[in-house]
């Protein structure tokens, strides 16, 4: 009966540690999120929160949200695309955030990812999504500005957006 037991209790402890792993490798996204979420620091903390103000004045104004966050790693993932897709879908459908726009930013990756919802699409096209990203953000972050970089490009959004 003790052997019985054993086994027993063997394969329920087993069978609950390999259950935590997977669920704690599919569940790699925070489990709340603010407009910025700087999980690289990159940014001091008055940055962000003029930035997370800026976010949220405009989502009072308009109802469309911009989540930023910025990250070192793309755990599990081959690059920041992907990333950025899953986590757009997660903060949709997990945590019914409905971002308007999803702004990635990976300073060591030196990656940008900047994924729009198809409500905002009569008002800002992925192309002048490039332009803006191209013309604002880039030249900013390739001088180690990321505030900048980010403040400019998310105000060229709201401006479009308005």
């Amino acid at each position: 009966m003790k052997k019985i037991f054993f086994i027993f209790a063997l394969a329920l402890f087993t069978s609950n540690s390999f259950g935590q792993t997977k669920t704690e490798a599919k569940n790699i996204f925070a489990n709340s999120y603010d407009n910025v979420n700087d999980f690289e620091n990159i940014l001091n903390p008055n940055q962000v929160k003029a930035l997370n103000g800026t976010l949220k004045t405009f989502e009072t104004k308009t109802g469309n949200k911009i989540i930023v966050v910025t990250i070192s790693a793309t755990p599990s993932y081959r690059d920041l695309s992907n990333y950025s897709e899953d986590l757009h879908r997660y903060l949709r459908i997990g945590l019914k955030l409905e971002p308007s726009i999803l702004f990635v930013i990976s300073k060591d990756l030196r990656q940008i990812q900047i994924l729009g919802d198809n409500k905002i699409s009569n008002k800002l096209t992925n192309q002048e999504i490039e332009n803006i990203v191209n013309t604002y953000v880039v030249p900013e972050l390739k001088k180690g500005d990321y505030y900048k970089g980010l403040e400019t490009g998310s105000a060229q959004i709201i401006k479009k957006l308005e």
